[in-house]
């Protein structure tokens, strides 16, 4: 499938010092403790390589993350009182391991027939959560802070069910449209509305003239569960409006890309649904089967994730550069684990050992003519995020020196 000279993270001195990093996280609820345990593991490597202050927001020009992604992203980049990332990468385990159980209360076991029964009188009354503690956590957690104030630039889907239409918050897109600028606790609360299981999240912005913005947000899967192709998106318009943070690419530098997706994870194909038993739903069945899921929004996300992975695996085998693209996903959970809110103590658990077991797995990437994950001769997760440490550190440095010498060029001149 792949050339096996093409060794991962291997980047060509041409674009060293310019690379455009960027990482991704997927939407998928209480899974995102998934990618929570794989950046723990990326960000340790950093540590050991430039001292246990590093941050993964310090070596990445954008993080993206799409409902529970967006919450990760504003985890790893709203600065605190230090002006220092207001969780480290190995917070977010804990902070899923503590809060989600508050946040999807499980009142009864999801197999028994009471709780199905009491999840179809919600699915005609209300979302099956009223988001209440979710609302006051992020709020606390996150303050008065604004998109503009993350410590990187980051890029957040959300959908506005008034006017039909996806809302990216970019911090990249704030200067030309202050109306963006909204707190970040309103985009992860909105990013977070998954359809029938959280109230969607009305606010509203002003800018400095005065003018309201209204905004009426849902999950930001129902736009972009994998927010990969709407990161590389921003960034290149950045390139092509001649941002000096991202000069225009030159004909030796088309492999500056560098991404890192983390999927959560998804359940084996077999194992969730069949022909034989939807071509007998009508709109409740698709709206809500007996293990309490939701298949249409399940459909919607992993076609959504899917579709980006091929998309994105296509453009960098155009780029030629294979090598600057690592997606981690397990498309094999079993059972409740792939649920986006059992939030069982026991669940829970379980799907910190499906993060730490996927460090141990074998690099996969989507075969473009089957659609079937592969492994690709590059070694394990684990091995490729030490490699891609490496890398990282050796942007930063590099970055770092530049901007060391611009400084000492600019006071000469003074």
């Amino acid at each position: 499938m792949e050339n096996s000279m093409s060794k991962l993270f291997e980047i060509e001195e041409s674009v060293s010092g310019k690379l455009v990093r960027i990482l991704c996280i997927d939407g998928g609820g209480i899974r995102g403790i998934i990618p929570g345990v794989i950046l723990s593991y990326l960000e340790s490597e950093l540590q050991k390589l430039d001292g246990e202050d590093a941050r993964l927001a310090d070596y990445f020009d954008v993080i993206a993350g799409t409902s529970t992604g967006g919450l990760v992203t504003a985890m790893l980049t709203a600065p605190n009182e230090n002006n220092r990332p207001l969780f480290a990468a190995k917070d977010i385990k804990k902070f899923y391991l503590d809060e989600c159980p508050k946040i999807f209360p499980q009142h009864c076991s999801y197999t028994t027939l009471g709780h199905t029964a009491a999840r179809v009188i919600t699915a005609f009354s209300g979302p099956k959560y009223d988001g209440k503690y979710l609302h006051s956590l992020v709020k606390e957690k996150l303050g008065d802070l604004k998109l503009h104030q993350t410590l990187t630039h980051v890029v957040i889907p959300t959908f506005d069910i008034k006017t039909l239409q996806p809302v990216i918050f970019s911090t990249y897109e704030v200067n030309n449209k202050p109306s963006l600028d909204a707190s970040l606790s309103d985009i992860c609360i909105g990013t977070s509305a998954a359809p029938t299981y959280l109230p969607a999240h009305y606010f509203e912005t002003q800018d400095s003239q005065g003018h309201k913005r209204q905004f009426n947000l849902i999950d930001g899967g129902v736009a972009a569960n994998n927010p990969a192709l709407v990161a590389i998106n921003q960034a290149t318009k950045q390139m092509t409006r001649g941002s000096s943070e991202f000069m225009p690419l030159k004909p030796k530098q088309d492999g500056r890309f560098l991404l890192l997706s983390l999927g959560t994870g998804s359940a084996k194909a077999e194992e969730k649904y069949d022909a034989e038993g939807a071509s007998k739903w009508g709109v409740l069945g698709w709206l809500l089967n007996a293990a309490g899921s939701t298949p249409l929004f399940d459909v919607f996300n992993r076609a959504s994730g899917d579709m980006v992975d091929f998309h994105i695996s296509t453009f960098f085998q155009a780029l030629n550069s294979q090598q600057n693209y690592l997606r981690i996903q397990d498309d094999a959970l079993s059972g409740i684990m792939s649920s986006v809110d059992i939030a069982t103590k026991e669940n829970l658990d379980d799907l910190v050992k499906v993060g730490e077991k996927l460090l141990k797995k074998a690099v996969s990437r989507v075969n473009l003519e089957n659609g079937i994950y592969e492994t690709c001769n590059q070694g394990t997760n684990e091995e490729a995020l030490i490699r891609l440490a490496q890398v990282l550190s050796k942007e930063k440095r590099l970055r770092d020196s530049e901007e060391l010498f611009q400084d000492s060029l600019d006071n000469f001149y003074v």
